[in-house]
């Protein structure tokens, strides 16, 4: 029964199930080691606002991702030369966009792929 007294169709009940097993399963996802290709933001972008409200510093430690919230900290692991970082998401990506995450210039630098332009990274999550 629902607040109002009435019961939930089957149909709504699926429905919701279905969505919260997608929400789950997403955030599971970035947590067990989401696996992608990294890129890194453009000189253009120095100076300008970011969806958190952040400024774009190319010399900080920062990511945009799809989903994972504001402020969340990431490692973020170059699968190719092992290198990591740890980045804090300040900003958000295009859903259409084919990458897992979009890092600062300096963050490239770290991972070592400023030269090829992106990498195979894995992110994790940190607590």
């Amino acid at each position: 029964m629902n607040a109002r007294g009435r019961s939930t169709s089957p149909r709504m009940m699926t429905l919701l199930v279905m969505l919260v097993t997608v929400s789950m399963a997403d955030h599971a996802t970035a947590r067990t080691g989401e696996v992608g290709v990294a890129t890194f933001y453009s000189d253009k972008f120095e100076g300008k606002r970011t969806a958190s409200g952040d400024i774009y510093r190319k010399n900080e430690l920062t990511a945009a991702h799809k989903k994972l919230p504001f402020g969340t900290k990431v490692k973020v692991r170059n699968v190719a030369n092992g290198k990591s970082v740890v980045v804090t998401i300040n900003d958000r990506m295009a859903a259409s966009t084919t990458a897992v995450i979009d890092v600062t210039r300096h963050a490239a630098e770290e991972l070592g792929f400023v030269r090829a332009g992106k990498a195979k990274v894995r992110l994790e999550v940190q607590k």
